[in-house]
């Protein structure tokens, strides 16, 4: 099936066919499989000498982990924090585990430990999270943000942050493959927090808007305009994240005349997916931007984000992480 076809069964209120619903049972037993020698006290998550926030989510496809992440970042470090993020590499050829330096690329080491890494993270990438995690200590992190893991049992976490999509939310609320979830909607009820990514933030969730104002030219970084300085002549948009109508939706809000280019996530974009036969402005997401480092066309530009977060929600998370600073360091 196509990933519209797909996306409508899950968002749209079509129902799933029977082949999709025939499969839940089995995909809920994989998932308890995985799980049950953790739960028969067999296997014991990794714990590592510093505290561990994992920031996931409980649906497949894009909720804003990667920017939630990076704001968590810049404000532990305001707090004075030296902070440090773990990932799986997805869509990267390594397996890890690695600490990243000025040699990753995207087909290496993934797109969004590229990104981060870029943007002057410590980063440690790996299929066991919780090896890589490991390494980023001996380089004097002392708090480690986990971008997705919320469904590793093998990955030891002290606080856990799940991303919701305010207008999508849990779709359907089915299990996959009818329906969008990797879990239950009953798990967002024993995570720490639950954060709502856009309008829509429910009782008790904590709001997150993503904000982007500028473009820069992937030509010469130095190059910012304002995103209302492409208006009045159509723009391509390129998107290859989990919901690339965020991203059209935002250059519309921004006043832009959007032509549309929707890749699959992590889709390995190359400059023979933006021959548009015209002169066109092309904007992308940095996502999108990390795998085009040595391309150098005018025509090019991307729109980084920041997530925008109540300051008592940062706060609260600062004083947890604190606790178990010393907690750790009683132990």
């Amino acid at each position: 099936m196509s990933t519209s076809s797909v996306e409508r069964i899950w968002y749209s209120g079509q129902p799933p066919p029977l082949w999709m619903r025939a499969l839940v049972p089995l995909y809920r037993l994989l998932v308890c499989l995985r799980a049950l020698p953790y739960r028969m006290g067999l296997l014991r998550p990794t714990r590592i000498p510093v505290p561990l926030v994992v920031v996931g989510n409980v649906s497949v496809g894009g909720t804003g982990k990667t920017p939630l992440a990076l704001a968590l970042v810049e404000f532990l470090r305001e707090r004075g924090w030296n902070p440090g993020v773990v990932s799986r590499g997805h869509g990267g050829s390594e397996r890890g585990p690695l600490l990243l330096d000025e040699t990753a690329t995207p087909d290496r080491v993934g797109d969004e430990p590229c990104l981060m890494h870029r943007r002057g993270v410590p980063v440690a990438i790996g299929r066991r999270r919780d090896r890589a995690a490991s390494l980023l200590p001996a380089i004097g992190v002392d708090v480690i943000i986990a971008d997705d893991g919320l469904q590793n049992p093998g990955l030891g976490r002290d606080l856990e942050i799940c991303v919701v999509d305010g207008a999508r939310r849990l779709g359907n609320g089915r299990l996959l493959p009818a329906g969008p979830l990797r879990e239950s909607p009953g798990r967002l009820a024993r995570v720490d927090f639950v954060v709502c990514n856009g309008n829509g933030a429910g009782r008790n969730e904590i709001p997150m808007h993503l904000g982007g104002d500028h473009a820069v030219s992937l030509e010469q970084l130095r190059d910012s305009r304002p995103l209302s300085a492409f208006r009045g002549h159509p723009v391509h948009a390129v998107a290859g994240i989990g919901n690339p109508q965020r991203f059209f939706a935002h250059l519309r809000q921004e006043g832009l005349d959007v032509i549309e280019h929707a890749f699959p996530d992590h889709h390995p974009l190359t400059i023979d997916d933006l021959a548009f036969n015209d002169h066109h402005a092309v904007l992308m997401t940095e996502k999108d931007a990390v795998k085009l480092a040595a391309v150098t066309d005018a025509r090019l530009w991307f729109v980084p984000v920041q997530a925008d977060l109540p300051l008592d929600f940062l706060d609260a998370l600062d004083s947890r992480l604190r606790k178990v600073r010393d907690a750790i360091a009683g132990h």
